[in-house]
C-alpha cells in the first residue's frame, strides 16, 4: 500500500478519505472548510493579543504537517486552541486589548506543550491508545476542560465592562451570536462566530462612527498595508517557569484529537485508530513550528467535522486546498490590518460565549459518555478540579509556578487514578460508555 492514497473518483453519496470529487468541487468543498475554520481560528489569537495573520498562515502549515503524518488518510483541520488562551494571558499578563507585548515566554510554553504532545504521539505509535484512554476518561477531561472556561470568566467579564455604550455593543454581539447561531439557516449557523464578528462590527460603527458614543475605528493602518508581504514572525523566549504552566495543556489536546478521530472513523465507517498516534504526533509538530514563528498552539477543529457530517464528503483532498488558501491569506498583511480593526466590546461579547461554551460543552460530554456522578470518585475528580482551575490555585516550588489550569490538570489526573487503586469499576460507570467519547470531545 502507498504511503498517500490515490483519491480515485467518488461513485458513492459519501465521499470516503481516500477518494474524491471533481476538481472543481473539490476547490469550493475546500473553501467552504476554510470559511468553517476562520471564525474560532480569528478569534483564538485575538483573545490572547496575538497576530492573526500568524495564526491563519500557521494553521494551513499545521494542517499540511498533520497531512502528511497520517499519510492523508484522517480528514482534520487544525486550527488555533482555545485551550492555550488561559495559560497564555496568566503567563504574559495579558491586559485584554491590541497586541500582546510580551508573548516570547507564551511561545516558549506552546513549543513544550507541542513536544510534550508529539512525545505522547510517539508513544502511543508504539505502544497504542488503550493507556491514554485509561488515563483520561471522559470524567477526567471534562473536568479539565470545564476548568479552563472557569478560569477565563475573569477575562470575559473584564472584556464587556465599560461605558454604557461599551457594554451595549459587547451585549449586542453576544446576542446577534447566540441568534445566528441557534436560528440561522444551517450553512449561517456553523460560521456563526464570524457572522457575530460582523454584526457586532456593524453595531460598533453605528455606535462609535456614526453616533460618537465610543472611539471611532480607524481604517489608517488597513489602507496603508500592502495586499501581500511577509508576516511579521516573533521569536520565543523559554523560561522553566512558563513552560511547566503551559505543557500540560497537551493533555488537554490529547484528549480532544482522541475523541475527534474517532468521531470521523465512526461518521466514515473506518477504523482510524491505527492513525491515532501519527495524529498526535502530527498535530505536537505543527504547534512546535507555529510557536517558533509566533503562532498559537493549534487543534484539530469540530467545525470542520460539522461541514463533513453535513456534506458527507470526507475528501482528505479538501483539506490541502483549505491549508493553501489559509496559507495564502497569512502573507496579506492587508487581511491582517482588518483583523486588528475589530473593536474590543466585539471581542468581550464573543469571548463570554466562547468561554463559557468551553465549560458547558464538557457537560454534554459527561452526558454524552453517561458519567455517573452518584460515584464519589467522579464527583470528587470534578468537583476539586473545577475549584483549584475556578479559583487559579497557584503551587510555586523553588523557581517553578504551577497555576489554576496546570494544577487543576494535575489534580484530576492524579486524584482519579488514586480513588481508581483497588476498585473493581462496573463497565460504563467510572469511565464512561465504550466507544461513547467518539460523539464529543474537549473544547479546543
Amino acid at each position: 500500500m502507498s504511503f498517500f492514497p490515490r483519491w480515485p473518483l467518488a461513485r458513492g453519496a459519501t465521499v470516503q478519505p481516500d477518494e474524491r470529487l471533481p476538481w472543481g468541487t473539490t476547490g469550493l468543498l475546500g473553501v467552504q472548510h476554510l470559511v468553517a475554520m476562520s471564525g474560532s481560528t480569528i478569534l483564538g489569537p485575538l483573545l490572547m493579543g496575538f497576530d492573526p495573520n500568524l495564526a491563519i498562515l500557521f494553521s494551513g502549515i499545521g494542517t499540511l504537517i498533520f497531512f502528511v503524518l497520517v499519510g492523508g488518510r484522517v480528514p482534520s483541520y487544525l486550527g488555533s486552541s482555545f485551550s492555550f488562551i488561559a495559560v497564555v494571558i496568566a503567563v504574559t499578563g495579558y491586559a485584554g486589548t491590541g497586541p500582546n507585548p510580551d508573548i516570547g515566554p507564551a511561545l516558549g510554553g506552546i513549543i513544550a506543550a507541542g513536544a510534550l504532545y508529539a512525545a505522547i504521539g510517539g508513544l502511543v505509535m508504539v505502544t497504542g491508545s488503550g493507556w491514554v484512554e485509561r488515563l483520561m476518561p471522559p470524567a477526567v477531561t471534562g473536568a479539565v476542560g470545564a476548568a479552563i472556561g472557569l478560569n477565563l470568566a475573569p477575562v470575559a467579564v473584564k472584556g464587556i465592562e465599560g461605558s454604557g455604550a461599551h457594554v451595549l455593543v459587547a451585549l449586542g454581539t453576544l446576542v446577534a451570536t447566540a441568534l445566528i447561531a441557534v436560528y440561522a439557516p444551517l450553512a449561517l449557523r456553523r460560521v456563526s462566530i464570524l457572522a457575530g464578528i460582523a454584526a457586532g462590527y456593524a453595531l460598533y460603527l453605528l455606535v462609535g462612527n456614526v453616533m460618537g458614543l465610543l472611539p471611532p475605528v480607524s481604517f489608517a493602518e488597513l489602507s496603508a498595508a500592502p495586499w501581500f508581504g511577509l508576516p511579521a514572525f516573533r521569536a520565543p523566549r523559554f523560561g522553566a517557569g512558563a513552560m511547566a504552566l503551559v505543557a500540560p495543556v497537551a493533555f488537554i489536546l490529547v484528549a480532544e484529537n482522541l475523541g475527534h478521530i474517532k468521531a470521523i472513523g465512526a461518521m466514515t465507517g473506518r477504523n482510524l485508530d491505527p492513525y491515532i498516534g501519527r495524529g498526535f504526533l502530527g498535530d505536537g509538530i505543527a504547534t512546535m513550528v507555529s510557536g517558533f514563528g509566533g503562532g498559537t498552539g493549534v487543534t484539530t477543529y469540530v467545525e470542520n467535522m460539522g461541514v463533513m457530517a453535513v456534506t458527507r464528503v470526507f475528501s482528505t483532498l479538501l483539506f490541502i486546498v483549505a491549508a493553501v488558501a489559509a496559507i495564502a491569506l497569512g502573507f496579506s498583511p492587508k487581511f491582517g490590518a482588518l483583523l486588528r480593526t475589530i473593536p474590543g466590546p466585539v471581542l468581550g461579547g464573543l469571548a463570554v460565549i466562547v468561554f463559557g461554551l468551553i465549560a458547558a460543552a464538557m457537560i454534554r460530554l459527561w452526558v454524552d459518555n453517561r458519567v455517573d456522578f452518584s460515584d464519589p470518585r467522579n464527583l470528587l475528580t470534578v468537583g476539586t478540579a473545577l475549584v483549584l482551575g475556578s479559583g487559579n490555585f497557584t503551587v510555586t516550588v523553588g523557581g517553578f509556578s504551577v497555576a489554576g489550569i496546570g494544577t487543576a490538570t494535575i489534580a484530576a489526573i492524579g486524584l482519579y487514578q488514586l480513588l481508581g487503586l483497588g476498585r473493581r469499576e462496573p463497565v460504563g460507570v467510572a469511565h464512561g460508555m465504550p466507544g461513547a467519547e467518539a460523539e464529543a470531545g474537549p473544547p479546543r
